[in-house]
């Protein structure tokens, strides 16, 4: 039945044709210039609806990464959690009536953690995510112009008052005396960190940003590795790290283990290793400066998806737009406008393995970011 409705349409398209039947057809392929555009129409046809389906798909493909880098940012409201009872903010810092300044000044409290769990950080001495610490903590203030910066290095073993902080599932931690730096962040996460910092240097912290061992391994490898230049040999059997003084180009598992080393440097002290971070940050911005990372965006992109798969951020930072407009108004920061130091300190004296800020100097260090 199919077969005899088919033949019977045929029929009628050769009486619609005038009777022509195959004679219509044969006049047509004798006709070159009419076969010849109909072949354009054609052609044109299938390029149009080829090149709107790439567009479809390119839009989606750009909307789907712009979605997966957003949201692979963990945010935390620290604003919210500590409310108004803080140091005030820079003058030149935008307020809620006024546009945001291209070159106010800004403190933001940065952190390396060992710990958010999963396999990776496990595999590159990161703890269990419960027993999270502040393994580093800089605070890096940005000079109004953002042209230079100070990094302030606080060592993990420094003795602070650590104030009693609000947590996000209610309630409060309590308040200790005598509290080493790194168990604000075990006992109450980023929020009682930055309150701690805030405590202890009378700044206000307008930003925070923590990224973990596995984050850090991949945003150098994005890099294409950092070159750093060594002193004395390293022989650190806990970070894995075995390095001859002198110049070498580091990947990412290699710098993270230069930046745990404190065994194989130095008395085996925080202290020692803190020298050692602080060249990682030069040897990273000078890495980022001299290929012209903003100009390239495929490489662009895979720091960014190595940044922002293991970055918790404060709210106010916590969305790809928001990276990207810091990061571009700091453009002109470059590696020998960058200074980094170390918090004062003396060792305390009801603890040889322990440090307290050195006062006055102490107090001076934080006064000059105000």
């Amino acid at each position: 039945m199919f077969l005899s409705v088919r033949g019977h349409n045929r029929g009628h398209d050769r009486e619609r044709d005038g009777g022509q039947g195959d004679s219509g057809e044969a006049g047509r392929r004798a006709d070159p210039a009419r076969a010849a555009s109909s072949a354009r129409s054609g052609a044109l046809k299938a390029v149009g609806l080829t090149l709107a389906g790439a567009l479809v798909l390119g839009v989606a493909a750009a909307g789907w990464t712009y979605w997966q880098l957003n949201h692979n940012i963990t945010g935390v409201d620290i604003n919210n959690a500590l409310g108004d009872n803080r140091p005030p903010r820079l003058l030149t810092e935008p307020s809620a009536e006024a546009p945001a300044l291209p070159g106010g000044a800004l403190n933001i409290l940065v952190l390396g953690s060992d710990s958010r769990g999963g396999t990776e950080n496990k595999e590159l001495g990161g703890g269990d995510s419960e027993g999270a610490r502040s393994d580093t903590a800089m605070v890096v203030h940005i000079d109004a112009g953002r042209t230079s910066a100070t990094v302030v290095s606080i060592p993990r073993d420094t003795l602070v008052a650590r104030p009693s902080c609000p947590l996000a599932s209610g309630g409060a931690t309590t308040a200790a005396y005598s509290a080493m730096f790194n168990s604000a962040y075990s006992v109450g996460g980023p929020v009682c960190a930055v309150k701690t910092v805030e405590s202890l240097t009378d700044v206000r912290m307008d930003h925070y940003v923590e990224i973990d061992f596995s984050g850090f391994a991949k945003l150098v490898d994005a890099l294409g590795g950092v070159t750093v230049t060594t002193e004395q040999d390293i022989d650190d059997d806990k970070s894995h790290l075995h390095l001859e003084a002198g110049t070498h180009h580091l990947d990412g598992t290699q710098a993270l283990a230069l930046a745990r080393t404190r065994h194989g440097i130095g008395d085996g002290s925080d202290l020692g290793r803190i020298g050692l971070q602080q060249m990682l940050v030069r040897a990273m911005l000078e890495e980022i400066t001299s290929t012209g990372l903003l100009n390239d965006p495929a490489r662009l992109y895979r720091v960014a998806d190595a940044v922002t798969g293991s970055l918790t951020t404060d709210t106010g930072l916590d969305s790809l737009a928001e990276l990207t407009t810091l990061a571009r108004s700091l453009k002109d920061l470059t590696a020998e406008n960058v200074e980094t130091v170390t918090l004062p300190v003396v060792t305390a004296p009801y603890n040889p393995n322990r440090v307290v800020a050195q006062e006055p100097e102490a107090s001076e260090l934080w006064a000059s970011l105000r």
